[in-house]
């Protein structure tokens, strides 16, 4: 282990006694401040790994000092120690910079998580093994080189080095998730868990135990113990998508563990601690859900330390050529079969659509399309883009579809494929399962064939 120099800026001895202790225990030097002019003094004078600092000094605060750092050495994990229940505080150190805070009266245990945490990114592990292990997948690739898109992944290689909530606003199909993804395979906790959780997908009364698990006995049904939601991303990062979607009395227990870092499972005595960073996001607009009485506003400012915007897609045209070659790749990958091409016109076609639907809508009309079309390149009819909103072309009467219209949308498509199925497996057993005969039989190409059986599941 390579010894760490930190910084302990505290006015009380007591304190920089127990911390100066622990940290050595763990093999770390320490050097101590007790104002904001003599950690300034410090600082320009050493290098260091790690900076605690308590939030009242005699002549200023710990935010002072943060400030202080993030001028001159950015890079510089620093971490407050706040007075018990100054939340507000911490948010204030935080949004300064603040790699992350710990309470007082101080958990040692919390206290060396923090330490072990804030030293992998002095030595640059944010992204050293486990970052890499997690981001082998395409799948798990942010793409895009427009301005937007550079602009993003700074703030995210920025976010992943600290340890504050993060909200992140965006239009459905932009890819919050991989967003949130990228956050937590960057930074200190990449080698722990990333549980994302649609928190509108979860029945009412199931919140509290799917969150903070339950002991057995604790009501009917419960056999056993079960673990939560929290608890399987300690140490690690909890994805709060759609998190508009979490009903009045479950945003009460979530500020509550939220604020003590500890949750209290159904059936259970007591709390237990858990050190999880919490990510959230959802489509709606939840500024206007608090002034709407819909979401507390003291959650609101929890999870909205810092904001982070994902640009639509129509604000990013100039990544569609690299983002639909990432589509088809992986579509010929999935099904055993040829790249298609987009001809030019189909990129022309491409590039004047909105995409009300985002990358995710990308994906829909470049899987339909390469399974329809009758070459190898794809053409502008083979989009069937229809009506959509163009960029030369604005308008307002283009509303995304109702929910009862998309679900009258899937009905139909289940049918037609079915339909579908059935007249391919027909053509198939009629050529004794001769792939190139049946495809004449039914006036395709192979390769069309080939698609529609992958899709299909038909083997």
């Amino acid at each position: 282990m390579t010894i760490q120099h930190i910084l302990i800026v505290d006015d009380e001895p007591d304190i920089r006694e127990l911390l100066e202790i622990t940290l050595g225990r763990m093999g770390h030097e320490t050097r101590s401040a007790a104002t904001v002019a003599e950690a300034r003094q410090l600082l320009d004078g050493q290098a260091f790994g790690l900076c605690l600092t308590d939030m009242r000094l005699p002549d200023g605060t710990g935010i002072e000092v943060v400030e202080y750092i993030q001028a001159r050495q950015p890079d510089l994990p620093v971490a407050v120690i706040t007075a018990f229940g100054s939340m507000d505080t911490a948010i204030q150190a935080l949004k300064a910079g603040a790699f992350d805070f710990v309470s007082k009266p101080v958990d040692l245990k919390m206290l060396r998580d923090l330490v072990s945490s804030a030293l992998k990114l002095s030595r640059g592990e944010d992204s050293g093994e486990g970052a890499s292990r997690q981001a082998t997948s395409e799948e798990c690739e942010l793409l895009g080189d427009s301005a937007s898109m550079q602009k993003l992944k700074a703030k995210i290689a920025k976010l992943a080095r600290s340890q504050a909530p993060v909200y992140i606003r965006g239009e459905s199909g932009s890819g919050k998730e991989l967003v949130a993804r990228q956050i937590h395979q960057r930074g200190p906790r990449a080698d722990a868990p990333f549980v994302p959780v649609n928190c509108g997908a979860i029945p009412a009364e199931l919140m509290e135990s799917e969150f903070f698990g339950h002991l057995k006995g604790s009501f009917t049904g419960a056999m056993a113990d079960k673990e939560g939601l929290f608890q399987a991303a300690h140490g690690g990062t909890l994805f709060l998508d759609e998190v508009a979607e979490l009903p009045m009395h479950m945003q009460v227990k979530l500020l509550r563990a939220i604020q003590e870092r500890a949750i209290k499972p159904v059936g259970a005595a007591r709390e237990t601690p858990v050190d999880v960073r919490i990510l959230s996001a959802t489509h709606k607009d939840l500024a206007e859900e608090v002034r709407e009485g819909r979401f507390r506003q003291d959650l609101y400012y929890r999870l909205n330390v810092i904001q982070l915007d994902v640009p639509p897609l129509r604000e990013r045209i100039d990544d569609l050529p690299l983002l639909a070659g990432h589509v088809l790749r992986q579509l010929a990958e999935r099904w055993g079969t040829d790249t298609p091409t987009l001809s030019d016109d189909a990129q022309v076609a491409l590039a004047r659509y909105s995409f009300p639907g985002n990358v995710r809508e990308l994906e829909n009309i470049l899987e339909r399309a390469a399974t329809l079309c009758e070459s190898d390149a794809i053409g502008p009819d083979d989009l069937h883009l229809g009506d959509g909103v163009l960029h030369d072309e604005p308008t307002g009467e283009h509303a995304a579809p109702s929910a009862t219209a998309a679900a009258q949308d899937q009905d139909l498509s289940e049918l037609l494929g079915n339909t579908e199925k059935e007249a391919i497996i027909e053509a198939l057993e009629k050529t004794r399962w001769n792939r190139t005969q049946a495809a004449k039989l039914l006036g395709l190409t192979l390769r069309q064939l080939r698609y529609r059986l992958k899709k299909l599941g038909v083997e």
